[in-house]
């Protein structure tokens, strides 16, 4: 596999489908069919015995574990952030090109001197660079995924503790709470209103209602209420673990700049096959010259043709783009997302957690219809205290009002769910008068649309406030009826924290013409406030998403003219991030709750905070472990650097690969001796790509990233390879007529070596444009170095250049100006007629 968990209906077939109907715990839930027996789905490799009923609260026993251990049912699946140490060697060493290059290497050394085989050195050289890199990259990557794995609650000798996933064993008690993950296959033991969505396993959107004895699968995740299971199956008898390890492993797959490449090299494979059979029959039968010379030129000949050093370059530069964003607490769950946020034109930005921080501060309590304040500070802290899991809501509230609670026993509890948009309790206040049930949630669901209150509810909200409403039910807690006949008692204003970086965030994707949409659960005018605060452009026309059109062109309409959306649910936003790629549009979306994971899923980049729930950070590409949003333009910059400096390499290796197909051509048309040995080509490559491309692909690079890899390279690469390659031939035919007698081949191939060189060091000085300082002396440096090996005289004998006397060396600097000159017309006219 090479896909993260985003997965509907792929993969490994689920346990028989369980029959199921509506059931009556809220709107958009259902409800499993009859209960499944503890004992019925046990593992049919290592069974175990349904657990005792002592044992469903206090999970194994120490002994218990250790038996289980020892009989290695343990949950042994590796979480890798990575590939393997022996996988980065083998694909970084066993390669296409790698093999070609092997065997021309070792033919080499039986037919040419030690100059005439450095290309194989330099091969080396690559192969241990990228080997290195990606070592560094993994090292990292495996530690920050240390850092941002989920740590499930399990429950052994009666205590819960927060373990390692790989830890788990057989039997062993998990606890389940809003937002967990479901690591492992098991059976429910204990369920309070819980509700797990297996959307990422079977496709379907609408949450299951647990109870004890339903199965529950590795992959899902717990939308509602809290429980516990018993795991029946770990390690890799578990449904679904393949999709748990590869939702934290990177890839080089499904990228245009990869896909790009690949594409290119496969027509280079194949124009090379005819070139070079061209090419050695010209050079072995034609010409019938010393075999052991026409070996040499022949292998010389094709070696240029072959861009050994892109794929090697693109996978340092991804690599080293993960180190540095590692440095930064960010995860990489997935190495295209650092091109992919690049590419990005649309972000979606949940509120809470991104623009606001995770807390709030309750600030004014407002009583409704002449209730009790005293009386209303005891109902909420007693709902405070009913959830053991409670939101940043619930948080908020309990803090403010814990002194103040009623201890009253819990008789019901209904937890907040983002489709409702409200939670509740019941209590027994009074012992013979029955329990008293409340709800506390949005004031515009709970609130008939004419409700005055609402009016009062509206200024709050446009001054940035949260405001809840506590109402007392007018039915069961978990009756459609509870919310419609709610009797409202008080208004809970609460104050979010804004992050303090979020206003200069906003303002960086504003400057780089990325579209920046809000999208909320919370009151769509309170949204808006928040916004406007933080200097989002056009967060003063807030949308209520229960107003949005259901289809998805006329919501795709919407969303591209509004920027602050609110009242949405998740499948609403999910239905959101699929409107706005209907209409081209590549989206990010960002987000930390268990609302958000659905559209994290199929949005092109999904962004989590650590802080998030285990679902999010699962389906997520990037994980911002530092729970930083100003980190993003981190990852923007990167993915553009990765990808503006990459398009330029590999106008540079293309470039090579082109006029070596033409010489080859060449010299096979006109029936002469391939003028360059290996050495030259070597020299050439080294000082024309090979060491400035390693320092263009890991420069800065702030270029906006554009469509269309293959064309923007290939436009370029394909006039600059004709240009060099007939410039090269024609200085070589003049030398062959010029210089008379026996040995002048030395001094022909020096003549073109000489134009080559000067016509691809100009390609190269205009792929390092815009220049600066460093980019100057780096073209400078390559040439100085050239000249170095043309007047030193050790240096002239070990690569086989000398020129010979000043009409022919100058008559190849004028060709090679011309060609230059030809070079810039032919970009600047590729520029004007086939824009990106």
């Amino acid at each position: 596999m090479t896909q993260r968990a985003k997965i509907d209906t792929d993969g490994p077939e689920p346990p028989g489908p369980e029959p199921h109907g509506r059931g009556s715990h809220g709107p958009a839930t259902r409800q499993d069919g009859p209960a499944i027996d503890a004992g019925a789905e046990l593992d049919p490799v290592h069974p175990i015995k349904p657990p005792e009923p002592a044992s469903r609260h206090t999970g194994l026993t120490s002994a218990e574990v250790a038996e289980h251990v020892a009989r290695g049912e343990v949950n042994d699946v590796p979480v890798r952030s990575s590939r393997s140490t022996s996988e980065i060697v083998r694909g970084n060493v066993f390669t296409r090109f790698n093999a070609i290059i092997g065997v021309l290497w070792v033919i080499m050394f039986f037919v040419a001197p030690i100059q005439d085989t450095l290309f194989g050195f330099v091969i080396i050289a690559n192969t241990g660079i990228g080997i290195i890199q990606e070592l560094r990259a993994k090292k990292t990557l495996d530690g920050l995924a240390v850092i941002g794995e989920a740590k499930p609650t399990v429950r052994r000798d009666g205590v819960a503790a927060e373990i390692s996933t790989s830890e788990i064993v057989l039997g062993d008690l998990i606890e389940l709470g809003p937002g967990d993950k479901v690591v492992v296959d098991g059976v429910v033991a204990e369920a309070d209103s819980l509700e797990i969505d297996e959307s990422l396993l079977t496709g379907e959107a609408d949450p299951v209602l647990k109870r004890p004895g339903d199965t529950v699968m590795s992959g899902s995740f717990v939308v509602v209420g809290g429980g516990a299971f018993h795991a029946t199956k770990v390690g890799r008898d578990a449904y679904a673990a393949q999709l748990a390890e590869e939702a934290s492993r990177f890839t080089l797959v499904d990228s245009e700049l990869r896909n790009g490449i690949s594409t290119i090299l496969k027509y280079v494979t194949w124009m090379m096959i005819p070139t070079a059979l061209g090419l050695i029959l010209s050079q072995l039968v034609v010409k019938q010259n010393d075999f052991k010379n026409s070996i040499a030129r022949t292998v010389g000949g094709i070696v240029p043709m072959i861009p050994e050093g892109l794929v090697l370059l693109t996978s340092v530069a991804f690599a080293i783009g993960v180190i540095r964003l590692g440095r930064m607490k960010v995860l990489v769950q997935e190495l295209p997302a650092i091109e992919g946020l690049a590419r990005v034109n649309v972000v979606c930005l949940d509120k809470t957690g991104t623009l606001t921080e995770g807390g709030m501060d309750v600030s004014e309590l407002r009583p409704l219809g002449g209730a009790d304040e005293a009386y209303v500070r005891q109902v909420l802290g007693a709902i405070g205290a009913s959830d053991s899991r409670p939101n940043a809501s619930l948080t908020a509230i309990n803090d403010a009002y814990r002194g103040d609670r009623g201890e009253w026993p819990v008789t019901a509890a209904l937890p907040f769910s983002s489709v409702r948009k409200y939670s509740g309790a019941a209590f027994e206040e009074k012992a013979g008068d029955g329990p008293s049930r409340w709800l506390l949630g949005a004031p515009d669901v709970l609130l008939g649309e004419d409700d005055p209150t609402l009016a009062e509810v509206d200024d709050l909200n446009r001054q940035g406030l949260r405001v809840l409403l506590l109402a007392r039910a007018g039915a069961e807690l978990d009756s459609p009826e509870a919310a419609s006949g709610a009797e409202p008692a008080a208004l809970v204003v609460l104050e979010q924290r804004l992050r303090p970086d979020a206003a200069d965030t906003l303002a960086y994707f504003a400057g780089q013409d990325v579209a920046a949409k809000v999208i909320s659960g919370d009151n769509a005018v309170s949204v808006g406030a928040v916004a406007a605060k933080l200097g989002l452009a056009g967060a003063e026309n807030t949308v209520d998403a229960r107003r949005l059109p259901a289809g998805q062109e006329e919501m795709a309409g919407a969303l591209e003219s509004g920027a602050v959306f609110g009242r949405v649910t998740p499948q609403q936003k999910r239905d959101m991030v699929g409107a706005l790629q209907s209409r081209g549009h590549t989206v990010a979306m960002t987000g930390d709750g268990v609302n958000d994971v659905l559209a994290l899923k199929d949005a092109d980049i999904g962004v989590s905070m650590g802080s998030g729930s285990e679902a999010t950070r699962a389906v997520a590409q990037i994980v911002l472990l530092n729970n930083s949003f100003a980190t993003l333009p981190s990852v923007v910059a990167e993915g553009r650097r990765v990808i503006g400096n990459i398009t330029r390499v590999a106008t540079l290796f293309l470039t090579k690969t082109v006029y070596s197909v033409l010489l080859a051509i060449l010299v096979a048309c006109f029936q002469v001796e391939y003028p360059f040995l290996p050495r030259h080509l070597t020299l050439l490559s080294t000082l024309t790509i090979g060491i400035p491309a390693f320092f263009l692909a890991l420069a800065p690079n702030t270029e906006r990233a554009q469509p269309n890899f293959v064309r923007r390279v290939m436009r370029y690469a394909i006039p600059s390879g004709l240009i060099a390659g007939i410039a090269t031939f024609a200085t070589y035919l003049i030398a062959r007529n010029y210089y008379s007698g026996p040995n002048t081949l030395e001094a022909e191939t020096s003549a073109a070596t000489l134009t080559l060189f000067l016509v691809s060091i100009w390609v190269l000085a205009i792929v390092a444009r815009p220049y600066t300082w460093w980019r100057v002396g780096l073209v400078i440096s390559m040439l100085v170095a050239f000249l170095v090996v043309l007047v030193v005289p050790a240096l002239q004998h070990f690569f086989a250049l000398k020129l010979v006397g000043a009409v022919m060396p100058w008559t190849a600097v004028a060709i090679a100006v011309v060609a230059s000159g030809a070079l810039e017309y032919c970009w600047r006219l590729m520029g004007r007629k086939m824009p990106a």
